[in-house]
This record gives structure tokens, sequence and C-alpha cells, in this order.
């Protein structure tokens, strides 16, 4: 989840006869799964909804499944902040017109009580081809279930790590990257300091006001501190002291940071990484496949480098952050159920994961998969990705997943956002506030 933009509109379709991608090719010819062999659904049509970023992932994996089962996916591309609302409005207005999708997995709770999406339990329980073991225990909870039921399977394990820039490190006497969030300011400060008069700054901080963008540079600093959004008997944990250095570390780097961070969303923040105008950047680990990407118009290919997001506090063990991450579940109300479980059993199968991270052009994806962590092609071609992967074997942060959450999300959001404009007190108070909120929301 790379290059994550909001487009201007969505794409209703992608053509099939226009699937000219590298690498697509030999691709599908190894991405076999449990799909189809025996072209049971040739000739049938299925309309998924996925997001823009995924655009890319949307053509390898309408070919593959072309090939692999002779049916037919319709992708219809929407921006990632909307694509829940469209699938509970479709299905609630008896629209019925998407299939499956993609949406982000703090959404599941949701759609499930909105009776957007099916329960799929029984289905994923079943299929021992889905090989579910396979998955990645901290992504397949966190993005597939909800209470005790499983609503889809993992698509885009999407976690954070820090990238950073050897030669603007090496520049100012940068020997190491950090591994605390105190040693990530002082360098951020070094940088800004030295090269801002020259368009050079310390990080790009996302700080947009969205879930998915400040909630997830938020994320990354609670993951970091050793916080958590809910304790362990699902009360909301804000007013911590984790969570409150977490907001306040927030606070500090802010005015070190590419201008304006308030207003720096993927699309800005990427394109100060990918023009080397940024010394660190937090990001999803396929921003190392697109850096090394020539059809990428990348400068840094060949300098950078990637770790673990920093700890903080009393915290001394990196946690991988899962602060986006994509599942693909079944609409309430599609005649097509049969053909949606055999298109999701194909594009979660571990062939297919560890192909789409690999390819060229790249599709956004990130492994889901313990046998993707181990995949020899993906360990060849970008050993320090799959390596920091790893850490999503030893310890992550999720957000909430019931119902309500994405509420949760905005509330968060909303409030950081007010800190960080100077207009929520103190970091404390802050925190104090949302706590309070999320207690309301959850009763």
């Amino acid at each position: 989840m790379t290059s994550r933009r909001p487009l201007a509109a969505a794409v209703a379709t992608v053509a099939l006869t226009a699937l000219a991608l590298s690498g697509c090719a030999s691709g599908s010819d190894a991405a076999g799964s449990n799909a189809a062999g025996d072209k049971k659904f040739a000739g049938q049509t299925l309309t998924v909804e996925m997001i823009s970023s995924h655009e890319g992932a949307a053509k390898w994996l309408a070919a593959a499944f072309k090939k692999e089962t002779g049916a037919t996916i319709k992708p219809v591309i929407v921006p990632y902040d909307e694509i829940g609302s469209k699938i509970a409005l479709d299905q609630q207005s008896g629209a019925n017109t998407i299939d499956a999708a993609a949406p982000w997995y703090v959404s599941l709770g949701d759609l499930a009580a909105d009776g957007a999406i099916q329960d799929l339990s029984g289905w994923i329980k079943d299929d021992k081809a889905l090989d579910t073991s396979d998955f990645i225990p901290s992504i397949y909870d966190a993005y597939s279930k909800v209470g005790d039921k499983r609503y889809g399977l993992p698509f885009d394990g999407d976690t954070h790590v820090l990238f950073y820039n050897k030669e603007i490190l090496a520049r100012n006497g940068i020997a190491n990257p950090p591994k605390t969030w105190d040693e990530y300011l002082r360098d951020v400060k070094t940088i800004t300091a030295n090269e801002s008069a020259d368009g050079v700054y310390g990080a790009a901080v996302f700080g947009q006001k969205s879930p998915l963008i400040l909630g997830a540079s938020y994320a990354n600093r609670l993951a970091g501190f050793g916080g958590e959004f809910l304790d362990a008997k699902g009360r909301p944990a804000l007013d911590s002291k984790a969570a409150v250095e977490a907001a306040q570390a927030l606070v500090d780097v802010d005015k070190y940071a590419l201008p304006t961070p308030a207003e720096t969303d993927f699309g800005a923040g990427n394109s100060a990484w990918f023009a080397g105008k940024v010394g660190f950047i937090e990001n999803w680990t396929d921003l190392g496949v697109r850096s090394q990407d020539p059809t990428s118009d990348s400068k840094v290919a060949d300098k950078w480098g990637v770790v673990t997001l920093p700890v903080g506090g009393s915290n001394t063990t990196s946690r991988a952050s899962l602060v986006a991450g994509f599942t693909w579940v079944i609409t309430a109300n599609t005649k097509k159920t049969d053909l949606a479980k055999a298109f999701i059993a194909f594009a979660t199968s571990s062939k297919v994961n560890a192909q789409l991270l690999v390819a060229s052009p790249p599709t956004g994806i990130d492994p889901n998969r313990k046998s993707s962590l181990e995949d020899a092609t993906y360990g060849k071609d970008f050993p320090a990705i799959q390596n920091v992967n790893k850490a999503t074997l030893t310890g992550t942060l999720a957000w909430p997943t019931g119902q309500h959450a994405t509420e949760l999300a905005q509330v968060l959001t909303d409030g950081l956002a007010k800190l960080l404009a100077g207009q929520g007190g103190t970091a404390e108070q802050t925190m104090d506030a949302i706590q309070a909120k999320w207690e309301s929301i959850l009763k």
C-alpha cells in the first residue's frame, strides 16, 4: 500500500485486454490455488471493489484468475477511505452491484453489524485447502475475526516500518538508524537544521486528518511505547502513560518534518521520499519494492535502508504496527458466493501472495503468509524487507475491529489533529478527552 492516493473519481472497470504487465504472465503461470482448474467458472463475471492503491494488484489478479479459471474479474476502484461506506451503501440500498471486496480490516465489525458482509466462519473452518495455519497469526486474527466469527481472509499484510535514506544520514554524520523515538527525533532535528534550506527535511510525517494517515503515525508510536488501544478486557487504554508519550512524540517531531505535516498524505510524503528529500519515512514495507522499481521514477534506488519501528519510554521491544491491512470479504446479497469464494481462495493463497510481493509494476501488497517470510524469491530480491516483516511474528499492535471501530478511529484522529494544531491542550489532556469519548461509545 505504498502509493495510497485518493482518486478524484472511482474507476468503474479495468479492461482485461490492457493487462500487459511485466511479470504478470510468468506470475499467473505459477499462481495455482484451489480456485477451479476445471474451468467450472468459465464465462462468469465477478465484480470486486478495491482501493486505488491496489489497482495494480487488481490487474494482476484479474489476468491470473482469468487464465486459471476462465472467469472475468471486474474491479471497481475507489479511494481507500471510502471503501467501507461504499460496500455498506451498495448492500443496504439494494443495488447489490458488488460481489466481493477488500476493505480496511478495521471496518469488519461495522460491516458485519450493518448486514453488509457474510459470516464466512464455516467455510474458513471447513475448507482445509485454504491453509489458514500459514497466515501470519497476528495478522490472521486481526484481519478476519470479530468476536468469535470470521468475516474474511487477509489480503494485504500492511505493517509499518522505518525507511531511511543512507546518503542523507551519511551527510549528516548519522552512523546508524535510530533505535528509539528519542534518537529518531534527534536525527530528524539534525537533518532539518542542516538541509532544510535546500529543501531536504529529517522526515516525512503523515499528518493529514484521516485514520489511515494521521492515525497510522500515532499507532506507530503507540506500538513503540508499548501501549494498546484496548486493554485485556476490551476497555479503552488511551489515557495510559504509553498512549500519552506516543502523542507527545508526534507533537515533538511535527515542527521538524516535511512542511506541512497536517497536509502530508501518502502522495506528498512518498513523492518527497522518492525524490530523495527526506531522511526518514514510516511506511508499508512495499515502499522498498517501489523504491527499486524502474517504473516508479525513484531517485533512491540502492540508497535506502529499512529497520523496524523505534521503541520509546520503558518499552525495549519493537512491535509491528498493523496500521492498515485489507481483507477479502463477500457481500451479503451477492448471488455469486461460490465464485467469490474461489476468487478469494486464489487471491489469498500462499503462491499468489509470494508473487504479488515481487511483481513489476509493484502491486502494493505486503506479506500475509508465514511462507512469504521465507520465500526464496522475496528473500533474494528484497532481503531487508523480508527480514523486517518478520517482526509480525513476535508482536503487533492492531486497531480494534468490533462494532463502532471506524468511529473510534475517527474520534482518535480528530483529537490528534486538534493537538497538533495547538487546539487540544496538552498531550495528556488530549488523550484523556479521547479516552472519555471512547468509553462513551463503547459504554
